[in-house]
C-alpha cells in the first residue's frame, strides 16, 4: 500500500478501540510481515501513547506499550492490560481514550510491517533542525573521511522515493541510465493517486478540451504571479505524455487509468478543470481490508524500475550533498547499520525528500499564519525539510513566497482550538466531506463566506474569524445534497460523469465514518439547532437566526447574502441536525528550489548548478500564496511529471552505461 494514501489517512483517522488493532492480527495472512521491531505513536488522554512491536514472518512477538505520560490508574494500568489482548489477539470492548490510542498505535506498527505505510520512528533518526527553533537551516554535518564505510557508484541517484522520485527512478531506468533510489524509510513513502494532466489520450477520448494558456493563466494568478510561466509551459507540454506514459505501466498490471471529468454548471462561480486522473484499482480504497494486500502505485513503479536495472536502498538517510568544483557530485548518507556511505553520480544527483511540513522549525520560521488554522498534520512523515536544507548549503536559492496545500477536513471537538499545538498532535478527526459547500459560519454562528469557494479560500478567511476555524452545518438530507453539488476532485462523494470513482462514495462515509465521528465527539448530533449550537458552542440565537435566513434564501433560489449559486442551496429543516467545528490540515509545503525546465536547482546568482536536480515537494518556482485546488491532482501531477522527464530523458547515456550488473561498491 502506499505511504499516507487517503485509506490510511481515513482509517487513522477514525479508527476506534482495541478491536481495530485485534481485527487486523485475526486477517493477517502468513508471511504478511517484513521481521523487525516498528514504532508508533498516538495521542491519549494527556499525552503520547507509544507502541512499539515487534514481528517475526508470520506473527507478533512482543508489544511494549510506554503509557507514561497519562495518568497511572488509566493510562498505564490500561496498557498492560491492552498488551495482553493484543498478544492474544483477543477484542476488547468498552475502549477508552488511551486504549484507542494504543489500538492507532498498533494498527500503524502492523501496516508498517506489512510494508503499508513508511517506518515511523528510523534508527538513527536525528532532526538538527528542530534543537534551536531560530536556526531552522543549521549547518552541514562535519564528517571525516575515515568514517566513510562504502563509496557506491551510479549515473543517477535518486534522494527520495515517493511520487516523485519513484517516477524519476523508473523513468531514469527506463531511458538506460544506471539509478539508485534511496530513502529514509523501509518502504519509501509511496505514490499518490490523483494526477493533474493535460492532453493525456484519456482526456482526448472523452473529449476533455483545455486550452492551455486558459490554464497558465490561472495558475499564474493564482499563485499571485510568483511563478515561473516556464515551468508551468513545460508542465502544460508535458503531463499528458507522463499519465499516458504511466497508463502504459497500470496496464501491465491489469489496472486502467481513469479520467476524472467534472460537470459544473455554467453558473458556477468556482469552476473545476477537468485535469485529474486517477488509477481504476481492483478494489475501492475503503475495500482493501477486505481482499489482503492492494496493489499500488508505489509497487507498479518500483516493481518497473527494478526490471529495468534501479536499484532502491531502503533505510538510508541523506545527511549531505557534496559539491567539487562546482558540480553536485552525489551525498553522504547514513544507511540502516548506522554506517556512513558516499554515493557518487556522474550524471546527475535528484532531490526528492518531500518538502518540509514535518519541520516545525522551519513551518514557524516560514510560514507561521498558516499554523493558526490548523488542527492536524497529514503530511508524509519523512517531509523534514533535509532535502531543502542540504540544497541551501551548497548554494541553491529557495523561493521567497512561502506558502502549503491544505485540506478544510480537520474535524475539532468544540472545545479544542486549532494552532501549532494541535497540528503536532493531530488529534483531530478526518472529515472527508469538509470541502462540501454546506451552511458554514464562525464563531458567533454567523455567516462569513460563499460557501462554494475553494476550500484553501475558507480556510484562508478563517485568519480573520474568531479562533481561526469555521463550523460547517447539514441535516438529514445532506445525502441528497452532496449529490447535487457537482464538486470535482477529492471532494466528490459520487461517480464522476464518466463512471471514475471518487476517493470515497457517499455511502460510506454515511455507513461508517460519520457514525465514528459522532462516537468519538467530532461531529454532533442535535434534534434542535438550539441543541446543536449549545453542543458546538456557538450562541443559539444568533445560530437560529442564521438558518433561518438561510432557508429564505434557499426557498427563493438566490443567495443575496453571499452570492452561493442556486443548486449549492439547500434548507435546513430535517432533523436531525449535524455541525462540526472545522479547521484545515496540512497536506504538502509548495514552496522550495528555484528550479529552471531541466528541474535543474538554481544559485543564489540565478545560474543552474551541474549534477543538481529537484523535483516534488523540494521544487519551487511553480506554487504561491496557495494551492490552486480546482485543478484537481495538480500537486501530484506536477511531482509526476517532473520525476519522469528530468535530464535522464534529456542527457546521452555513454556507449555501454545501460549495462544492469550490479552498480560499482568499494569499501573503504
Amino acid at each position: 500500500m502506499t505511504a499516507l494514501t487517503r485509506r490510511n489517512l481515513l482509517r487513522a483517522g477514525v479508527a476506534t478501540g482495541a478491536a481495530a488493532a485485534a481485527s487486523l492480527l485475526h486477517a493477517a495472512p502468513a508471511r504478511i510481515y517484513t521481521p523487525g521491531t516498528y514504532t508508533a505513536k498516538a495521542t491519549g488522554i494527556a499525552g503520547d501513547v507509544t507502541v512499539t512491536m515487534t514481528f517475526d514472518a508470520n506473527r507478533i512477538t512482543d508489544v511494549v506499550i510506554d503509557a507514561s505520560g497519562e495518568t497511572p490508574a488509566i493510562g498505564q494500568a490500561a496498557a498492560n492490560k491492552l498488551k495482553a489482548l493484543l498478544m492474544e489477539k483477543q477484542t476488547a470492548s468498552g475502549a477508552t481514550v488511551t486504549s484507542d490510542a494504543v489500538s492507532r498505535a498498533a494498527a500503524k506498527c502492523i501496516e508498517q510491517a506489512k510494508g503499508e505505510i513508511p517506518v515511523e520512528v528510523v534508527k538513527h533518526e536525528t532532526k538538527p533542525a528542530e534543537e534551536d527553533p531560530t536556526d531552522w537551516l543549521g549547518k552541514p554535518p562535519v564528517i571525516d573521511e575515515k568514517d566513510i564505510a562504502l563509496t557506491i557508484d551510479a549515473e543517477v541517484l535518486v534522494v527520495g522515493c515517493g511520487t516523485s522520485g519513484m517516477f524519476a527512478v523508473a523513468s531514469a531506468a527506463e531511458q538506460g541510465a544506471r539509478v539508485i533510489g534511496i530513502d529514509r524509510f523501509a518502504v519509501g513513502t509511496g505514490v499518490r493517486e490523483g494526477f493533474a494532466a493535460i492532453d493525456s489520450r484519456y482526456q482526448k477520448k472523452w473529449g476533455t478540451k483545455i486550452d492551455k494558456f486558459d490554464f497558465i493563466a490561472y495558475a499564474t494568478k493564482t499563485a499571485g504571479g510568483h511563478v515561473d510561466q516556464r515551468l508551468l509551459k513545460t508542465f502544460v507540454d508535458r503531463s499528458g505524455e507522463v499519465m499516458n506514459w504511466y497508463g502504459d505501466r497500470l496496464a501491465e498490471r491489469g489496472v486502467e487509468l481513469w479520467h476524472e471529468t467534472v460537470d459544473s454548471p455554467a453558473e458556477s462561480r468556482y469552476p473545476a478543470w477537468p485535469s485529474c486522473h486517477t488509477p481504476k484499482w481492483p478494489l475501492a480504497r475503503w475495500e482493501a481490508e477486505k481482499g489482503g494486500k492492494r496493489l499500488n502505485g508505489n509497487a507498479v513503479l518500483y516493481d518497473y524500475a527494478v526490471k529495468h536495472g534501479a536499484e532502491f536502498h531502503y533505510n538510508t538517510k541523506m545527511l549531505k550533498l557534496e559539491r567539487v568544483d562546482g558540480r553536485v557530485t552525489g551525498c553522504i548518507a547514513q544507511n540502516a547499520d548506522g554506517k556512513l556511505v558516499r554515493y557518487r553520480a556522474s550524471k546527475g544527483t535528484v532531490i526528492a525528500t518531500g518538502g518540509y511540513c514535518r519541520n516545525y522549525a522551519m513551518l514557524e520560521a516560514l510560514q507561521p499564519w498558516n499554523l493558526r488554522i490548523l488542527g492536524g498534520n497529514k503530511s508524509m512523515p519523512g517531509a523534514l525539510g533535509d532535502g531543502i536544507r542540504a540544497c541551501l548549503w551548497v548554494g541553491a536559492k529557495m523561493d521567497e513566497t512561502h506558502s502549503m496545500a491544505q485540506f478544510d477536513r480537520s474535524a475539532l471537538r468544540p472545545e479544542q482550538e486549532p494552532g501549532i499545538e494541535a497540528m503536532k498532535k493531530t488529534d483531530m478527526g478526518t472529515f472527508w466531506p469538509g470541502s462540501q459547500p454546506w451552511l458554514k459560519v464562525n464563531a458567533d454562528g454567523e455567516r462569513f463566506f460563499n460557501e462554494s469557494g475553494t476550500y484553501e479560500g475558507i480556510l484562508h478567511a478563517d485568519e480573520y474569524q474568531k479562533g481561526h476555524c469555521h463550523y460547517s452545518i447539514f441535516d438529514a438530507t445532506w445525502t441528497d445534497f452532496v449529490q447535487k453539488t457537482c464538486m470535482a476532485g477529492c471532494a466528490r462523494l459520487h461517480p464522476h460523469p464518466n463512471g471514475a470513482r471518487p476517493i470515497f462514495e457517499w455511502q460510506f462515509i454515511e455507513s461508517t465514518v460519520l457514525p465514528q465521528l459522532i462516537e468519538q465527539g467530532f461531529v454532533q448530533k442535535a434534534d434542535t439547532i438550539e441543541e446543536l449550537a449549545r453542543k458546538l458552542h456557538l450562541p443559539p440565537e444568533k445560530l437560529v437566526a442564521t438558518v433561518k435566513r438561510y432557508n429564505e434564501l434557499a426557498h427563493k433560489g438566490v443567495d443575496e447574502d453571499f452570492g452561493k449559486e442556486a443548486f449549492r442551496l439547500a434548507p435546513l429543516e430535517k432533523a436531525p441536525y449535524y455541525g462540526v467545528k472545522n479547521a484545515g490540515y496540512s497536506l504538502c509545503t509548495l514552496d522550495g528550489i528555484q528550479i529552471d525546465t531541466r528541474m535543474q536547482a538554481i544559485d543564489t546568482e540565478g545560474n543552474s548548478i551541474p549534477g543538481l536536480y529537484v523535483i516534488g515537494q523540494d521544487s519551487g518556482s511553480f506554487f504561491a500564496n496557495t494551492y490552486p485546488n480546482l485543478i484537481g491532482g495538480f500537486c501530484a501531477g506536477r511531482a509526476a511529471t517532473w520525476g519522469w522527464s528530468f535530464p535522464p530523458r534529456r542527457f546521452p547515456i555513454p556507449s555501454g552505461a545501460s549495462s544492469r550488473s550490479a552498480f560499482a561498491q568499494s569499501a573503504r
